[in-house]
């Protein structure tokens, strides 16, 4: 069975059209003067400064599958009606997962604190969107092998806590994925430690999806 990839260092990338989006923004409605964008564009980049960004992903076979129940090689079962029509027609799945680190959290809860409450907010949005955005570049990084032998991951994927999914299937995908090794925890209630840390599923099968 394979181990989990560890990645040190994902390259950063923030969508700034998503962040503006979670910060509130929307498009062709909301006014801003060229001043506060350069603030903001100030504060991404500081986010940029302060992440650490880190990963791990791993895939499994997907040796049964029955309302809802799929079972992986290693006996793991996640139960989901919703992620089984994700994982329809694929032969295995990718689980990944990815963290901003500790330093920016640090930064994010003294700005919002009282430090400076505006790049708290735009910090917090950065680094949300770019611990997404290295969800994609993971995906990205199995397809360039995948895509050679006619595999692909599937454009979307599936969280704990979403749909049907349980939240406590987290403590699978921390097991899995051996989350320790790139500085995450995971509490009692199965939220992943610290914040700015994300987990997925996504399906491999053949063809283009």
């Amino acid at each position: 069975m394979r181990e989990p990839q560890i990645f040190t260092a994902i390259p950063p990338t923030v969508p700034e059209d998503a962040v503006y989006r979670r910060l509130g923004r929307k498009q062709n409605i909301t006014a801003i003067t060229r001043a506060q964008k350069n603030e903001i564009h100030a504060y991404m980049l500081d986010a940029v400064s302060l992440i650490e960004l880190k990963g791990s992903a791993r895939t499994l076979t997907i040796v049964a599958r029955n309302d809802g129940r799929i079972e992986l090689e290693d006996g793991t079962v996640f139960e989901s009606a919703s992620l089984a029509r994700l994982l329809e027609g694929c032969q295995e799945v990718l689980l990944m997962a990815a963290t901003a680190g500790t330093a920016v959290m640090q930064v994010i809860d003294s700005d919002i604190a009282g430090a400076n409450i505006t790049r708290g907010v735009v910090l917090d949005a950065t680094a949300s969107e770019v611990v997404d955005a290295a969800l994609s570049w993971i995906t990205a990084y199995f397809n360039q092998v995948l895509l050679r032998q006619g595999r692909v991951v599937t454009r979307k994927r599936f969280s704990a806590g979403y749909g049907d999914l349980a939240l406590a299937t987290q403590r699978e995908l921390y097991r899995l994925l051996q989350l320790e090794r790139i500085g995450v925890a995971i509490n009692d209630s199965c939220i992943l430690i610290p914040e700015k840390s994300v987990s997925a599923i996504a399906g491999i099968r053949g063809g283009y999806v």
